[in-house]
């Protein structure tokens, strides 16, 4: 199982945490919502906890708890530029659909 981020998300990602001034990494996960069913979450994390998974990816810690793991495994987190718009995207190789505006997804 694995999770991985792209160089630019790394850089992106690390930037954020020198500028808060802590955080041991980036929490990855997933909950219930939207009209497919489900919802990427993206938070900073300020510490591990014990069940967490660890990956890194250019030096920045991706945490993900156990049960979002089983939605995430494969995914690769990239930040993109599309035209005014920039954001994280993320390629999640378990996706079977996903809703119009791209805010949830179902597996």
């Amino acid at each position: 199982m694995a999770v991985t981020m792209t160089e630019r998300a790394a850089k992106h990602v690390s930037n954020f945490i020198a500028k808060r001034g802590k955080g041991v990494g980036l929490r990855l996960g997933v909950r219930t919502s939207g009209c497919s069913g489900m919802a990427y979450t993206l938070e900073f994390a300020d510490e591990t906890a014990e069940d967490d998974t660890l990956f890194e990816s250019f030096g920045v810690t991706v945490l993900v708890d156990p049960k979002s793991l089983t939605y995430l495994d494969g995914t690769e987190l990239d930040y993109v530029r599309e035209g005014l718009n920039e954001g994280f995207k993320f390629n999640n190789p378990n996706i079977k659909g996903q809703c119009g505006c791209g805010e949830s997804f179902n597996v």
